[in-house]
Formats: structure tokens, sequence, C-alpha cells
């Protein structure tokens, strides 16, 4: 099996480690191939063509891309540990969280390359959106989906692990704090407990270490 599912990815990408969590959720194994992207791979470029971007899973010569995409292909080609619900409207509901995460949280993926105005709109984009999952999406249920880990848990548990590290770089204050989103602070922690999920997280010195050091080049070269 292995041999057929290639994982291209770069870490510490939180996209790549979206299609990780499926992966390992479903005890599917698979080669990950690092990918270097200030010299993208021939195998990249060759199966990626359009966005030349990572990840990109491969199964067998057939390319699945964007982070999303592959997971809800890996839930519907190896069914077992579902991570959409079977019910029609609860899976709506899913992926309606799911389309709100890659809308929304890309004011996450700004913050660290930003300073000045920009940075305190990213900030309060940021904060408006965990405002909204806070108040209509994890509600009361241990998870998402309910009892375990589904398809918007992987999306936002990788919008949230990092934010915790970006704002660390970033330094000027919290934004993901515990008074303002006990819901979602109770949330990330039992993600983050979940074995496959704990076993599978970069590190966190490491990672806020790595945007510190993404940051201050930015701001040499800018």
């Amino acid at each position: 099996m292995a041999g057929e599912l290639k994982l291209l990815g770069t870490l510490p990408s939180p996209f790549v480690y979206r299609v990780i969590w499926a992966l390992k959720l479903k005890a599917i194994p698979y080669e990950f191939i690092e990918e270097d992207l200030t010299n993208k791979s021939p195998l990249l470029l060759k199966y990626n063509p359009v966005h030349k971007k990572i990840p990109v899973f491969l199964h067998g010569d057939k390319p699945v891309c964007e982070s999303m995409i592959i997971v809800e292909y890996i839930d519907e080609v190896w069914p077992q540990n579902p991570l959409l619900p079977n019910d029609p409207y609860e899976r709506a509901l899913a992926r309606f969280w799911v389309k709100f995460a890659e809308d929304k949280a890309t004011s996450v993926w700004r913050m660290y390359r930003s300073k000045g105005e920009e940075l305190e709109k990213t900030k309060k984009e940021t904060l408006e959106m965990l405002q909204t999952v806070e108040e209509h999406g994890i509600g009361e249920k241990k998870f998402f989906g309910g009892d375990s880990i589904g398809i918007a848990d992987i999306a936002f548990g990788s919008v949230v692990y990092w934010l915790e590290a970006i704002e660390e770089a970033v330094g000027g204050g919290a934004v993901f704090e515990a008074h303002r989103f006990p819901r979602l602070h109770a949330w990330i922690k039992k993600f983050k407990q979940v074995p496959v999920i704990k076993e599978n997280l970069p590190e966190r010195d490491w990672l806020v270490t790595f945007f510190k050091n993404r940051r201050e080049a930015l701001v040499r070269s800018a």
C-alpha cells in the first residue's frame, strides 16, 4: 500500500499536516516525500502543474491536490474511521465549517508576515473568525462532529495550533485568549490529546522559532 500512496509536502505546513492526520486516523501507510519549495521537484511540477503547490497526494499515478479535497478523497476511498458524517445534513454542516476555515483563516497565515496597521488588521480578522466559531461552531460537543475527530476538526486544528505558535512568534499580546474563547480552548486541548494527533504535531518551540526566523527574514528583505 505505502508504495502506491505518496504525499508530497514540506514541514511545517499546516496544510500538509491535515493530510497526515487523515491518513494516520485511518491507519493508512504512505510514503512522505519532502519538497523544497525554493527548488520544486519535477514530480511536484508534473502532478500539480496548475498551482505548483503542496500538498499533493498520489494514489498510484492519480494526483489529488488541495488539502481538504485530499482529506475528503481519503475519506471516500478508505471508509474506516469516517471523517464525514453519514447523515446528509450533518455532512453539509461539516463541509460548511471546512469552507469557513478555508475562507476566514487566511488572516492567520498573513499574521506572521504583517506589521503595523496590516498586523492589527489581521489580528482583528482573526478575532472575528474565532468568535464566530466559538459562538456557532463547536457548541457543547467534544469535537465539531461529536465524540470523535471529523473533517472540521482537521480543518480548524491546523488553524488553531499554528495560530498559537504564530502569535507567540509575532508578540504584542495574545489573540487566542482562554477567557475569550473557552469552548475553543477546551476543544483544542482535547484535539491535541488524541494519541494520533499528539504523535503527529510539530513541536511547539520549534514551530515558534521557525516563524520568528521567517518573520525576521521578511523584515530584512522588506
